[in-house]
């Protein structure tokens, strides 16, 4: 009989890629979650770890283990709803977490509506980076996150998340009011090749973005100023230091000096979000009754944001 737990390591070295990283998140030293690897191997009969350089890496047989245990997680997942008897009625504790824009305009109208309707439920809302997101969800710490299709994130195929499209965020060019496009309906990409831009930081998905977008149409964009938070982003621009690419549904303070102006053209960036969950979970009536929600909040506002303010 395969000990649970051990699996359980296995499945957490495949997730956060290293031996340490997984004995971290599970509370154990990294000799002890080895240990524990080794011994599930010895049970099996079959080696599941192999030096990679100064490192580990699954071997075949440990990723046909699992895809097994991926299977068997799923199954837990739909054992513990029939279990608890949840019937239909959303209730108990549903925690629910993402990045701020996605929190500000998703989940939190999200939980208020829940929590107003469903008396007996109790949402919790976390602030958490989208890698953060991803773990918390995997280790059982959240029951659902809103994350953005990206490098980085784990593949529609993946056996051990559920995830449903949401809602593309379109990126606008955001000028200064004073710009010379600032009056303009809608601009073409091209036509900004010799401004100066104020870029998202190297690294974040922002970043890649704007660079693909510009690289499409043709150029690099002159980046003179970088910076992460997107208030920022927009103050720089406010104060004529450039132009930038900002997604639609970012709340800019509506005292700066900017302008939004339409991207037309073949191709127009967007962030594509969605909504992930375990894989097995989507029949808790809380998980169930939280996606639905945010496709009707997804919905409204593709409407509210269909034309930049």
């Amino acid at each position: 009989m395969i000990d649970l737990r051990r699996l359980r390591i296995l499945r957490a070295v495949a997730h956060y890629g290293t031996v340490t990283a997984a004995a971290g998140a599970l509370h154990f030293t990294p000799s002890a979650a080895s240990q524990q690897i080794r011994q599930l191997g010895r049970e099996l009969g079959v080696t599941l770890l192999e030096p990679n350089g100064r490192g580990v890496r699954l071997t075949p047989a440990a990723r046909t283990l699992l895809d097994h245990a991926d299977a068997i997680h799923t199954r837990w997942e739909q054992a513990e709803i029939e279990m608890r008897g949840l019937g239909t009625e959303p209730s108990g504790l549903l925690r629910v977490a993402a990045f701020p824009m996605a929190l500000s305009r998703l989940l939190a109208p999200m939980a208020a509506a829940l929590t107003a309707r469903h008396p007996q439920l109790d949402v919790r809302v976390l602030e958490a980076e989208p890698g953060e997101c991803l773990d918390l969800l995997f280790q059982g710490e959240i029951e659902l996150t809103v994350i953005e299709a990206a490098p980085g994130a784990p593949p529609r195929t993946d056996a051990r998340f559920d995830q449903t499209p949401l809602l593309d965020d379109v990126f606008d060019l955001v000028v200064s009011d004073r710009h010379r496009l600032a009056g303009r309906e809608s601009v073409a990409l091209a036509e900004t090749a010799a401004e100066s831009w104020i870029l998202p930081t190297p690294g974040t998905t922002c970043h890649a973005h704007t660079m693909t977008a510009c690289a499409a149409v043709g150029f690099t964009p002159d980046g003179s100023h970088q910076a992460l938070n997107w208030g920022a982003v927009a103050s720089l621009v406010a104060h004529d230091l450039g132009v930038a690419l900002i997604p639609r549904m970012n709340d800019l303070s509506p005292g700066l000096p900017i302008a939004r102006v339409l991207l037309e053209g073949p191709y127009v960036p967007a962030r594509k979000m969605l909504t992930c969950v375990r894989e097995g979970s989507r029949r808790n009536p809380a998980v169930a009754a939280a996606q639905e929600e945010l496709q009707r909040l997804a919905a409204t506002a593709a409407v509210s944001t269909a034309v930049p303010a």
